[in-house]
Parts: structure tokens; C-alpha cells; sequence
């Protein structure tokens, strides 16, 4: 007989996990806080994301609070996918920028690729269709091959991915200087147009409604992602280069149709692009904008790898994929549109009124964590800065 293999025991989170992990001591002990307990290693992979910079602007939000909001025209400010201001005739422009600038730096050609990709969901998430690009780029003296291998790769991923999604780069700006060596910047601006009256949402609204996922199946790809984001630059970055995910445009073109057909059906509650942090984020943010909670069984994720844990499936931030809430008994419609696009889909989840991010595989909870502890009791900092 072959013996039967025994389930492995749970990782220990010691002080160097944590340490790995980017989480400082006291936010450590603020999690166990918050969690009433010692978090799992599951659930520090999920706050070790959501607190990162990149995902909670931790460092940042003091001064970014400090900027108007609010405004006459103003349809959607901060909090959401993307900003909408009211352009008249019943018209609504609905734009971001974001950067990507560690990605590129470790990988310039999918670094500044899925930076696109990533602000195109952004704007479609919201309802709109996009129609332009612009960029904003810093680089190092091009005299040094270092800088030269970054802005090609930069440009050409900007142009190849915009293009096979059959949005324009319409302009932009470069300029260069020795203090960008070893510190390129790279933004991307998204402009599109929606009906002001069809704005959708990231929230998951109504207990038991069914949760789906759409999109390209999970796979290993980007793991940490938003943790290394965070990170500061320096020669050891090129390691780094798995936690660059690898972005596919024609995916990306059929999940933007499919997207906006399910909004034009009137099949939606709400939706969110699954962007750093991957399903961790969209799936808490959902619920903390509603102040509902999430539950989901990660044994119905499609994937692209086998043998992927808990931890993995959470974590991956594999591009073109969305996390939708459909209105109640429409979920057999969404699975039909998402098909009729052949884009992957699945029911993996419902909507709760606990307030809980609980997740299951094969329905054993791996992780149980309060969705706002996640996103609003992140911590924030105020530096120290120069005069």
C-alpha cells in the first residue's frame, strides 16, 4: 500500500517572516490587535500587501488628503477606481494617473506594459469606455547603456500594450537627469467617456449576492507585487523580476468588451479590477466600501498552475482579471455574456453582512480577517522631511 501523505503543519510566523514580509514590529502587534490573535501566514501575506505603500499610501495620504476633492462638476473623487467629472450633455469623463515605476525598473517592457493595463481596468471598471493615453517619464542621462535599456523597453511597452488594446498614447513628456539613474519614473494617464448617469462602483452591496471572477486564470505571477513596489530601489532589484507580472492585451481587449456588455445588461451591483494584491484587494475593498463582509471558496479560482496554496492564490497579481458582485439569480447571464467574449469565469464566492473577508479552500477557512482592518485601519505615517 502507498502510504498516504500528511498534511503539511502550518508555517510558524516567526520575526524573520514578519520581517520578510515588510511588516514593522508595531504593525505587527497592530494586527494582532486587530485580529483579537497571532495572524496566520496567509492572513500577514494579506495585510503585509494592503499595507504596503504602494496599496495603502501609508506614507503618502497625509500629504495627498491635503488636495481638493470636491468640486461643482465633481461625480467621483477619491475612493473609488478612477475619478468622474460631469463634462455635459449628459457625458462624464473619467480619468487617472498612476505610476509603475519599480516594475519598470526591474522589467521596463512588462513593468510599464501592465502599468497600461493596469489603469485601463481602472477606467472601464468604472463604467467608461477609454479612449486615450498620455505618459509621464524620467530617466538617467541616455550616455549610460543602463538608461538606454529602460526607456526603450519603457516606451515600447506603453506603445505595445496601448495598441493591441486599440487605445492611443495621444502625447506626453520625457525628460532626463542624473538623479533619475537609479530611479526612473513612469506614469501613466487614462482618459475615458461614460454615460454620467451609469457610473459603476467597487462595492459589494446586497448579503447574498453572488461574487464572481472573470477574467485570465490565476497563476504564480506577481506575488508580492505590491510589496516590492513599496521597496526602494538598488542593484539587487533584478532578482526581483517575478514579482513583475506579465501582461496579455488581447486578454485585456476581450475582458474590456465583455465588461462593459455585463454594464449594458444592467447585470452588475458592483465590480473591481483585481490590481496589486490581486484578489486580497478587491475583494476586501468591495466589502469595506459597503460595509459588508466576503466569502470565498479560492477552490473554484481558475488557474493556471497547479498545486498553488492559499497564500498564492490570494496573493497573485496575474493581470487581466476582475472581481464582480451580480445582482441576485443573474449570475447564469454573466457566466453566458463572459463566454460569449471567451473570457474564463466562475461564481467563487457571496456576499455576507458580518463585515469578514472569510476565505475557504475546499471549505476549510484559510484566513478570517475583518475587511475594513485591511483597507481603513491601515497605519499612517507622517515622515520626517527635508526643510
Amino acid at each position: 500500500m502507498t502510504p498516504r501523505k500528511q498534511p503539511k503543519p502550518p508555517v510558524a510566523v516567526t520575526k524573520d517572516l514578519i520581517a520578510q514580509h515588510g511588516v514593522t514590529e508595531e504593525e505587527y502587534q497592530k494586527i494582532v490587535s486587530l485580529l483579537g490573535r497571532e495572524p496566520n501566514l496567509t492572513e500577514l501575506g494579506m495585510f503585509s500587501v494592503m499595507w504596503s505603500e504602494h496599496c495603502s499610501y501609508k506614507s503618502s495620504r497625509a500629504f495627498l488628503k491635503k488636495l481638493p476633492t470636491e468640486g461643482p462638476h465633481v461625480i467621483q473623487g477619491p475612493g473609488e477606481n478612477a475619478g468622474v467629472v460631469d463634462i455635459g450633455d449628459g457625458l462624464a469623463a473619467v480619468f487617472k494617473m498612476e505610476s509603475h515605476n519599480h516594475p519598470s525598473f526591474i522589467e521596463p517592457y512588462q513593468g510599464a506594459a501592465t502599468g497600461v493595463g493596469g489603469i485601463l481596468r481602472d477606467i472601464f471598471t468604472m463604467g467608461a469606455r477609454p479612449i486615450a493615453l498620455l505618459d509621464s517619464l524620467r530617466f538617467g542621462p541616455l550616455d549610460r547603456p543602463k538608461n538606454r535599456y529602460l526607456f526603450s523597453g519603457v516606451v515600447a511597452g506603453i506603445a505595445g500594450y496601448g495598441n493591441c488594446v486599440g487605445v492611443p498614447t495621444v502625447g506626453g513628456e520625457v525628460y532626463f537627469n542624473e538623479i533619475y539613474n537609479h530611479n526612473p519614473l513612469v506614469n501613466v494617464f487614462c482618459l475615458g467617456i461614460a454615460s454620467k448617469d451609469r457610473i459603476f462602483r467597487g462595492r459589494a452591496s446586497g448579503v447574498g449576492n453572488p461574487v464572481l471572477y472573470i477574467g485570465s486564470k490565476t497563476g504564480r505571477d506577481g506575488i508580492h507585487g505590491a510589496t516590492m513596489a513599496s521597496d526602494s530601489f538598488d542593484e539587487g532589484s533584478e532578482s526581483m523580476r517575478p514579482t513583475v507580472q506579465v501582461g496579455d492585451p488581447f486578454t485585456e481587449k476581450l475582458l474590456l468588451e465583455a465588461c462593459l456588455d455585463l454594464m449594458e445588461q444592467d447585470l452588475l451591483v458592483g465590480i473591481q479590477d483585481m490590481g496589486a494584491a490581486g484578489l486580497t484587494s478587491s475583494s476586501c475593498e468591495m466589502a469595506s466600501r459597503a460595509g459588508t463582509g466576503i466569502e470565498l471558496e479560492l477552490a473554484s479560482v481558475p488557474r493556471r498552475e497547479p498545486g498553488m496554496t492559499p497564500y498564492e492564490v490570494l496573493l497573485s497579481e496575474s493581470q487581466e482579471r476582475m472581481l464582480l458582485v451580480a445582482k441576485p439569480g443573474r449570475e447564469g447571464e454573466v457566466l453566458d455574456i463572459c463566454k460569449k467574449w471567451d473570457v474564463d469565469a466562475a461564481v467563487i464566492g457571496r456576499v455576507t453582512n458580518d463585515g469578514v473577508l472569510r476565505v475557504r479552500e475546499k471549505g476549510v477557512v484559510v484566513a478570517e480577517v475583518p475587511a475594513r482592518a485591511l483597507t481603513d485601519n491601515a497605519p499612517m505615517y507622517e515622515r520626517p522631511a527635508a526643510p
